[in-house]
């Protein structure tokens, strides 16, 4: 599975998957985080209502840090594979693989 903290160590691999160097991705990272955040703002819901209970309850996802967001966006528009063979990559079915693709 392709997990940012083990890419990261082989640049020319990481450059491979994505398009970009580590540094690049560094420089995306805070950008994207705040455009997530615009998006998606952490007192709301996914579908948009406020929230009745804290963030972070419930099951850990696939795709929990930003970082490893980023990377499967990258990766995805980098080499444009069918979403079944870029869930097999991250770990995901293809449904939540859509479902990230569209999010993201």
């Amino acid at each position: 599975m392709l997990k940012y903290e083990n890419l990261k160590q082989k640049p020319r691999e990481f450059l491979a998957a994505t398009g970009v160097t580590d540094e690049e991705f560094q420089i995306l990272l805070p950008n994207f985080a705040r455009g997530y955040e615009i998006l998606y703002p952490k007192n709301l819901t996914f579908q948009g209502k406020a929230r009745q209970r804290g963030v972070g309850g419930g099951v850990r996802g696939t795709l929990p840090q930003l970082a490893q967001r980023l990377l499967f966006t990258l990766v995805y528009q980098k080499t444009n594979p069918l979403q079944t063979m870029h869930g097999l990559q991250f770990g995901l079915s293809q449904a939540q693989t859509n479902y990230w693709i569209h999010r993201l």
